[in-house]
């Protein structure tokens, strides 16, 4: 636990002496932060109109949940620019320190493979949690306007959907950062990924064969809808953390055979 912890350490503080890190965080948050307003505005006006409506018609004012509307979009949103983002704080994790030649020092140090692969993946992870984290402020605005408050755990289980959804991501990209000197070969694989991981179901939206849904199934970005609305599918975690297992295995297994080739 020692050495994974000091592995992290030293691979957080990377990251805050990395430009690349800043621009991804930067950009992110940015973007997040006037899709939020814009999603926010949208639904309150779709929510005001369609009130006028509904009194014009002698039902009086209906209930439209605007808090609940916008997390779910605004989720949904993150899923998608999530695959561009990720792969800019994975791309150099193992591509760079190959390039550099300090993988080797790391090998023949007393640390162990998982070690290595251990400490990396839980501080791109710390970092993921950091921008989550900030985005959450958004929310809070919005919780402290409304009236009445909404409830906090549809939020909490969406942001719960976007961490493994990340994480999953973060592990593919860990992988095939570990089977190229080049940060940017290892960005492009990891966003053509998780593109295809995306658009697995987009072909077989109206199948009904077990092939089609095998495939619905194995998107990633499926599943993020259900923990939108506050709904916690045993399914989605089992897939979710396969993804971060599977990741991780195969950048262990790739870093072992760095350390027989070289040998």
């Amino acid at each position: 636990m020692k050495n994974i912890i000091a592995v992290f350490r030293k691979e957080l503080s990377l990251y805050f002496v990395s430009p690349i890190a800043y621009v991804a965080i930067g950009v992110f948050l940015a973007i997040m932060g006037y899709a939020f307003h814009i999603i926010l505005t949208g639904v309150i006006r779709e929510s005001f109109e369609h009130s006028m409506r509904a009194a014009q018609m002698g039902g009086g004012f209906s209930s439209f949940d605007v808090p609940a509307i916008v997390m779910q979009s605004f989720f949904g949103f993150m899923g998608t620019i999530l695959l561009f983002v990720i792969p800019f704080l994975t791309m150099g994790i193992y591509a760079e320190e190959r390039k550099r030649g300090t993988m080797e020092l790391l090998m023949t140090s007393p640390l162990k493979d998982s070690h290595i692969v251990l400490g990396k993946f839980l501080a791109t992870l710390t970092l993921f949690l950091i921008m989550l984290a900030v985005t959450f402020l958004y929310y809070m605005a919005m919780y402290i306007f409304s009236d009445p408050r909404p409830p906090l755990a549809p939020t909490l289980a969406g942001y719960l959907g976007i961490l493994l959804f990340g994480a999953a991501l973060i592990a593919i990209g860990h992988f095939l950062s570990s089977l190229t000197e080049n940060q940017i070969i290892a960005a492009v694989l990891t966003f053509a990924t998780s593109i295809m991981l995306f658009l697995l179901a987009a072909g077989v939206q109206d199948s009904t064969t077990a092939f089609g849904e095998i495939l619905k199934y194995l998107s990633l970005l499926n599943h993020l809808g259900d923990f939108g609305k506050g709904v916690i599918d045993t399914k989605s975690l089992v897939l979710y953390v396969s993804f971060v297992v599977l990741g991780v295995f195969l950048t262990l297994r790739s870093i072992d055979s760095l350390r027989w080739r070289r040998a």
